[in-house]
C-alpha cells in the first residue's frame, strides 16, 4: 500500500514539474490610449494610433521568432480601456513582463526629440513629473475614478509623494529592463537618447510583475511625428523593442532566445542515406561594405535634408516675425498720432512666456500685439479709437478666443475700460 502511495506521489510530483516546464513566459504589450481618448494630438496623426501600430509590430516579431513566448495585448484594435484594467489583464495572466507603449508631446512653444523609458518611482525632475500626469489624467475619463483610485487626482502633484514609499520586489527588475530598452533601441534605430527616468504612472503600480512605460518620440516634433507614422518607422521602433525584450528574457529566464531560427531537418533518411540540403546564398563580404556605405550615404542625405529643413523653418518663423513687427509698427504709427486719445483693443489671453511668431496658439492671426504687466505677457489684436469697431471686432474673434474682451490704455498705460467707455461716449456726442 505504501509502495502504491509512494508511487503516485511520485507521479504528481513529475507531472508538477513538467507543467512547470511547459510554462511560457507571457509577454503583456499595453498600447497606451485609444477610442475617445486620442492621447497626443499631432500635426498628421494621433498618438492612440501610434502607440497601437507600435504595440502590434512590436508583438508580432515575439510571435514569430519567439514560439515559447505567449503574447497578450490590452487592446488590438481602437477603444478605451481604463488603467486599472489594463493592469487587470497582466496580472489575471500571470504576466513575467509588461511593456506600456505611448508617445510624448510639449506644449506649443516647446521643441523636444528623443526616446525614453520610464519605471515606477518618485519624479526627480519636473519634465518627469509633468509626463506622468499627462499619462494619468487618461483616469478622469473613468466613471467613478476617485473611488476606484482611492482619492488619486493625476493633477495634484501631491498625490504623487506616496510613489517615494513604494517598495516593489520588480523594481530591480524593471529597472534593467528599462536600461535594455533605452540602449537597444536608440542604437538600432538611430534615436536621440534621452535616458530612463523614474516617475508615478498609475498603469505600473497596479501591476504585479517587472514593468516600464516608453515614450517612442514626440509627436509635437514634426520629423519624429513623421516617422512614427510611417511604416518604416513602426517597424523599425518594433524590431527595436523586440531585440530588447530578447535581451532580457535570455538574462532573466533559463530558455534562452538564439533568437528564434526555424528547426533544421534531420540530414538522414528512415535508410540512413544523406538528405541533400538547400543550399544557403552566402552574400559576398563586399556587398556587406556596399551595404554600409550605402546606409552612410542615405544618414548623410537625411542629415543633408533635416538641416535644409530645420534653415527654411528658422527663415520662415524669421520672416513671421518681421512682418508681425511691421504690422505692429504700422498700427502704432495710426493710434499715436494722438497722444492723449483713447485707444480700445481685444485681449485674447494672457501667459507667463512669450510665444515664438507663429505659434499655434495665435490661431494663424498675424496682426498680434502684446504688452507686459507684472509677470504675465498678454496678447491683444487690434487697435482703435473706436469702442464699437473694437467691440465688432472681439465678436468675431470669439469663435477662436471665447475668453477674449475689450481693454483701453491712454498715454501708453492700461486705463478702467468703464471710464473708458464713458468718455468714449462723452466725447461722440
Amino acid at each position: 500500500m505504501k509502495r502504491k502511495i509512494y508511487l503516485l506521489i511520485a507521479c504528481l510530483m513529475m507531472v508538477g514539474m513538467a507543467m512547470g516546464a511547459d510554462k511560457r513566459f507571457t509577454l503583456v504589450i499595453d498600447a497606451g490610449h485609444g477610442g475617445h481618448d486620442a492621447g497626443a494630438v499631432g500635426a498628421v496623426t494621433k498618438e492612440k494610433h501610434i502607440n497601437l501600430n507600435v504595440a502590434l509590430a512590436f508583438g508580432r516579431f515575439v510571435e514569430q521568432y519567439c514560439p515559447d513566448v505567449r503574447v497578450i495585448y490590452t487592446r488590438k484594435t481602437d477603444v478605451f480601456i481604463p488603467l486599472k484594467e489594463r493592469a487587470n489583464i497582466a496580472n489575471k495572466a500571470g504576466a513575467d513582463l509588461f511593456v506600456s507603449v505611448h508617445t510624448n508631446s510639449l506644449p506649443a512653444g516647446r521643441v523636444a526629440r528623443g526616446f525614453e523609458v520610464y519605471t515606477l518611482g518618485m519624479h526627480r525632475a519636473k519634465d518627469n513629473l509633468d509626463v506622468a500626469m499627462r499619462e494619468n489624467s487618461v483616469i478622469s475619463m473613468e466613471k467613478d475614478y476617485k473611488q476606484t483610485y482611492k482619492g488619486f487626482d493625476p493633477r495634484s502633484s501631491e498625490s504623487y509623494i506616496m510613489f517615494e514609499f513604494i517598495q516593489s520586489a520588480n523594481m530591480e527588475k524593471s529597472v534593467e529592463l528599462a536600461k535594455i530598452i533605452q540602449r537597444t533601441v536608440c542604437n538600432s534605430v538611430g534615436r536621440v537618447d534621452k535616458g530612463v527616468h523614474q516617475a508615478g504612472f498609475l498603469v505600473l503600480r497596479e501591476t504585479s510583475m517587472p514593468s516600464c512605460l516608453v515614450e517612442l518620440g514626440f509627436i509635437t516634433a514634426r520629423d519624429e511625428e513623421e516617422f512614427l507614422a510611417s511604416e518604416s518607422g513602426v517597424n523599425a521602433m518594433g524590431e527595436g523593442l523586440y531585440k530588447a525584450f530578447v535581451q532580457y528574457k535570455n538574462k532573466y529566464s533559463d530558455k534562452i532566445v538564439v533568437p528564434y531560427q526555424a528547426p533544421q531537418t534531420n540530414p538522414f533518411d528512415q535508410l540512413g542515406h544523406v538528405v541533400p540540403q538547400p543550399v544557403i546564398e552566402n552574400k559576398p563580404v563586399k556587398d556587406d561594405v556596399k551595404s554600409k556605405r550605402k546606409k552612410k550615404e542615405e544618414e548623410k542625405k537625411r542629415r543633408i535634408k533635416e538641416e535644409q529643413r530645420q534653415k527654411e523653418e528658422q527663415q520662415r518663423q524669421e520672416q513671421l516675425r518681421k512682418e508681425e513687427q511691421k504690422e505692429r509698427q504700422q498700427m502704432q504709427s495710426k493710434v499715436s498720432e494722438n497722444v492723449d486719445a483713447l485707444i480700445f483693443k481685444v485681449q485674447i489671453f494672457a501667459l507667463n512666456r512669450m510665444l515664438r511668431p507663429g505659434s499655434e496658439q495665435l490661431m494663424g492671426y498675424k496682426n498680434v500685439d502684446y504688452y507686459k504687466e507684472g509677470n504675465s505677457i498678454k496678447y491683444t489684436i487690434g487697435a482703435s479709437e473706436d469702442f464699437d469697431e473694437i467691440q465688432k471686432l472681439r465678436k468675431k474673434l470669439q469663435k477662436d478666443f471665447p475668453q477674449s474682451f475689450v481693454i483701453a490704455f491712454k498715454n501708453g498705460s492700461r486705463v478702467d475700460i468703464n471710464k473708458a467707455i464713458a468718455e468714449y461716449k462723452s466725447n461722440k456726442k
